[in-house]
């Protein structure tokens, strides 16, 4: 029996291979093909269609890297070919059969509408079924010659100047293939479809089951009935022999998936925006094209922003995409504006990835996502429950999580808790790929792997090529359609994400329960690769801040235009770079040498829209008052969210010599000792009596470590990079002014130059730490060993902060050996805290040990700098990088917090007529106001969104200084009246809010 066996696989594999395939394709005839490339950047569709051409032939290189070539393609039909199926075969020189990662096409007619989409698995044209004979054909192909940057001969992912075409060369990248027309023979086609998916489902079955046995018959049999030298004439005769075997149903029991077309597509990772603009034209056009061959198939595509670059872009594509989504089988999924990073992005900014993506399809189509679809993004944090629920939607999709190296998730289907308590239902494909191909291996994969089995019994397969693969293909729905009801397979059906979604939910009504982040144990080092673009993000996220609140403050009380569409542009703009290959880092140089300009840019206009704003606010600046605005949450210097003269100036902070060499910061609340090596020996909280540096360690030490992860290298970062390191103690230069001392240090290549200084009356040391970076495969640390025991820590994350231990007494912990914070970390024993604070960094760990000599806890909490991995940018970080680290003893959460807003939002100094009254006061510092803003209907209604920051309850009163308020409504986060929630009182001194531990409202207010 087992030689039986083994021989028809081995026959089927090869009877497949190199008769029953090739015969798909019986006749054939070549097309005339011309060939035009154009100059620099892609052209205009028009241009491309009228450019002059040169004749081309199969066999010809063609295609500089990154450039555009336009084909023309044309034929007649034979007239002996009348009464068959004929369609054109376009091998634009496909290098391997991996498409997304390679040349690419997008086929128009001559009038300049878009056919479909050309790779390695979808590279057809249909003409005709049946055809007349004698019909001409013409079309032109927009091809991009993009480079295959996942090709590194022996070992993908190896360093290449490939990834920006400033330094990609113009040396041909392909070779022109077959440019056919071709009869296609249908009955072949379907016996390709049958014995694979047959073949398939044999493979996956147990060895001695009956129902592999009997499989294996019929496939013997069909294959006996094939006629080698005649396959086309007799292809019928062999699908008679399978019709048994394939029409016999599935077992009751049988797990039941939810096929979703799908072409998951990176906004930018080995390839720039400007190509993701095209590929998802070619994509959508095939999806559109697909869609009107296979009446029972369904498309879902996320990401809003690549609907509204069709819409720009290709208004052509876009037409057929919003007919086919009014029909309702193209489904714009997911609601946000990209399938962005939900560790980095900050509070407003993760909220207005949804506030973005959820107007632009209720907008556009009139569609209310009740998901959120996020499939590859690198793990989630803590605080998106609420945010997805703000947002007025209920359920979660990813992936992603089973990419985790240590541990292995318990759950596919289960409810997700957040920090606030808000539980989301959350569902992970155990398909484990968002790129599902309906093979057979998948689909037993998904079956076996589901670990809610007898609780629950359905799951979702997302199923096409991504990355400009096209999608899903005709072969995919013909399997599909195959496992619809097919004995010892899973069940087949092509939903929407919503009707899978409210199944799942209905047949399992009490899921178990995930409390916490979903942390990715993998990619951990996408919290520090590339810090320009992690700059930009932070900055940008903070100028948008200011402006919205100084222009909506000048609007009400000084009359000025709102800037409507300017922020809604940059808004956009920043939400895109938050995409989960562009903010971790993980994207070729030209990715992010443009990101890099695109911040710039944003900075200039937002400063722009702050400095208008202020001026209107200020007055006339010949009145001689010197004003500080203070956009931060908190009050500073007796300015809260509005402007005043500066409060008198207590005395600088002067460092006086240490002995035996360094010096001393003291402003009599902290006493800072910076020893002869410039690091940080002591710091010491002359009110709490207490030590802030462990005994016998030194703070504000930077450590190089080698970095060199097993694969991925801008992704990942792998735990032994500690085993090894170095301690950069030899110092250069070290000298004091009257405000600072300055410490300079040169190791390898590079050279870090640092400022410390105590201001007056404050516990806080400010650490200005600017690098000139030129190391190769090294991450670089800056590390405060503390004095303080602590079994957890804070991070700060959206609307809060999440805790991790500090400990690793299970797999769990000891997997996060690397993390994210936003503005803050905070450690504390009861009664006294240490806040580190940071300007632009994300990536962190915290570390304990036990000291042998006097039994104390050291706690270590090092910030993440740099790193220099040379794939897919090989200059990563090369530069200087400047960053603002804080040190903060004996802070309780809210001065971390407060510290954190500190740092990110500093004062802005003018000259004008007086103060400037806060346009919002909130009269509790737990409540944090996170954004200020004018209500995007332009109704004149005045937004603010707030939270509660220290993770406990709180009452507040919500007040509009000088300005009556007629009504307060809560809202969601598309500013539209929550119908079950209460509205706040409102009296003379504003409204009153109750908040639970971190929660997030929106309030809409009413002037009257």
């Amino acid at each position: 029996m087992h030689d039986d066996r083994s021989l028809v696989e081995a026959r089927l594999t090869r009877v497949l291979r190199e008769r029953i395939r090739p015969a798909v394709h019986p006749d054939s005839i070549p097309l005339t093909v011309e060939i035009w490339a154009a100059p620099g950047e892609p052209v205009p569709v028009a241009e491309g269609l009228a450019a002059p051409t040169e004749p081309i032939t199969p066999g010809t290189p063609w295609g500089a890297p990154w450039g555009t070539s336009w084909f023309k393609v044309s034929g007649t039909v034979p007239a002996a070919w009348a009464g068959r199926t004929v369609e054109a075969v376009l091998d634009l020189g496909f290098t391997k059969n991996n498409p997304g990662f390679q040349c690419e096409g997008l086929v128009y007619r001559p009038d300049g509408s878009p056919v479909k989409g050309l790779h390695p698995r979808n590279s057809y044209i249909r003409v005709g079924s049946p055809v007349r004979g004698g019909e001409e054909v013409l079309w032109h192909i927009e091809a991009a010659s993009n480079p295959d940057l996942e090709d590194g001969a022996t070992h993908p992912f190896q360093p290449t100047v490939l990834g920006d075409k400033l330094t990609a060369g113009d040396r041909p990248g392909y070779v022109l293939g077959r440019m056919d027309l071709a009869v296609l023979d249908e009955t072949v086609w379907n016996l390709v479809l049958d014995l694979e998916v047959l073949g398939e489902l044999m493979a996956e079955l147990p060895v001695d089951g009956a129902r592999r046995w009997e499989i294996l018959r019929a496939v013997d049999r069909a294959l006996d009935a094939l006629d080698l030298q005649d396959v086309n004439g007799t292809a019928a005769a062999a699908r008679a022999e399978l019709a048994g075997v394939l029409a016999a149903p599935a077992v009751p029991a049988a797990h039941r998936i939810s096929a979703v077309g799908h072409a998951h597509i990176d906004s930018a990772w080995l390839w720039p925006l400007r190509e993701t603009v095209r590929k998802v034209a070619r994509t959508a056009s095939n999806m559109t094209a697909l869609l009107e061959e296979a009446p029972e198939f369904v498309f879902a595509m996320s990401q809003a922003q690549q609907y509204a670059w069709i819409k720009e872009h290709r208004p052509e594509v876009y037409a057929r995409v919003k007919k086919a989504v009014a029909e309702g089988r193209f489904v714009p999924a997911g609601g946000m504006w990209v399938e962005s990073d939900t560790n980095m992005p900050g509070s407003e900014a993760m909220a207005r990835q949804f506030v973005h993506g959820k107007r632009f399809f209720l907008d556009e189509f009139g569609v209310e996502n009740d998901e959120a679809w996020l499939p590859d993004t690198f793990g989630f944090a803590a605080g998106l429950p609420q945010i997805i629920k703000a947002a007025g939607s209920k359920w979660l999709l990813t992936q992603k999580i089973s990419w985790s190296r240590t541990n292995t998730f318990p759950h596919h289907t289960f409810d997700w808790e957040g920090i606030d308590g808000t539980r989301i239902f959350t569902h992970f494909p155990p398909v484990d790929t968002y790129n599902c191909a309906m093979e057979g291996r998948q689909i037993a994969h998904a079956a076996r792997n589901f670990k809610e089995k007898g609780a629950a019994n359905v799951s979702l397969a997302p199923t096409g090529f991504g990355d400009g693969g096209g999608g899903t293909t005709r072969e995919m729905v013909a399997k599909a359609a195959r496992l619809r009801d097919l004995e010892g397979s899973a069940k087949v059906k092509w939903e929407k994400p919503a009707d899978f979604f409210a199944k799942a939910e209905a047949e399992y009504p009490n899921p178990p329960v995930w409390v916490g982040e979903l942390y990715l144990e993998l990619h951990r080092a996408t919290l520090t690769s590339q810090a320009g673009t992690k700059q930009g993000n932070r900055r940008s996220e903070h100028l948008l801040r200011e402006a919205e609140l100084w222009a909506a403050t000048a609007a009400v009380r000084a009359g000025f235009p709102y800037p409507y569409e300017e922020l809604d542009r940059i808004w956009k703009t920043v939400l895109l770079h938050q995409f989960h290959d562009i903010l971790p880092g993980s994207s070729i140089a030209w990715v992010h040498r443009e990101a890099r300009a695109t911040y710039r840019q944003v900075a200039e206009e937002l400063n722009g829209i702050i400095d208008a704003a202020q001026r209107a606010l200020a007055g006339d600046p010949s009145g001689g008052t010197e004003l500080v605005f203070n956009a931060a949450p908190h009050p500073r210097g007796g300015v809260a969210a509005g402007a005043a003269a500066p409060a008198p100036a207590d005395a600088k902070t002067a460092p006086a010599p240490r002995e035996g060499g360094g010096f001393v910061l003291d402003n009599g609340l902290l006493r800072v000792e910076i020893d002869a090596r410039g690091l940080v020996v002591s710091v010491y909280d002359v009110e709490a009596e207490r030590e802030s540096v462990a005994p016998g360690q030194a703070a504000n030490l930077l450590q190089l470590h080698p970095d060199f992860p097993n694969q991925w290298d801008a992704w990942d970062v792998d735990r032994f990079y500690r085993n090894t390191g170095t301690d950069l103690t030899a110092v250069d230069e070290l000298t004091a002014d009257g405000v600072a001392v300055r410490i300079v240090r040169g190791f390898g290549g590079s050279r870090a130059t640092q400022r410390l200084s105590l201001p007056a009356g404050t516990k806080r040391l400010d650490i200005e730490t600017e690098v000139d970076w030129h190391e190769t495969e090294k991450f670089l640390k800056l590390a405060f060993p503390l004095d303080v025991k602590a079994e957890r820590y804070a991070s700060e994350t959206q609307f809060g902060h999440v805790y991790r231990p500090t400990h690793t007494n299970t797999s769990w912990e000891w997997a996060k050996f690397e993390a994210c914070n936003h503005r803050f970390v905070h450690l504390e024993e009861p009664g006294w805290g240490v806040a580190l604070v940071n300007d632009s960094t994300y990536g962190h760990d915290v570390t304990r040990t036990v000291r042998a000599d006097d039994g104390g806890t050291t706690t270590t909490v090092r910030a993440s700098l740099l790193r220099a991995p040379r794939f897919p940018d090989p200059e990563t970080d090369q530069g200087v990088h400047r960053f603002h680290h804080a040190l903060v003893p004996g802070a309780a959460i809210t001065d971390a917090v407060r510290e954190g807003y500190r740092v990110n939002l500093p004062e802005r100094r003018r000259t004008g007529t007086g103060e400037v009254t806060p346009l919002v006061a909130v009269d509790n510092d737990a409540v944090v106001v996170s954004a200020v803003k004018l209500a995007d209907d332009r109704s004149g209604d005045l937004v603010v969104r707030l939270y509660e920051a220290n993770g406990g309850r709180a009452r507040a009163t919500v007040s509009v200084p000088g300005c009556p308020v007629a009504q307060v409504v809560r809202t969601d986060l598309l500013e539209r009246p929550l119908a079950d929630a209460e509205r706040p009182p409102v009296t003379d001194a504003g409204a009153g809010l109750a908040l639970r531990p971190f929660e997030l409202v929106t309030l809409r207010l009413t002037r009257g």
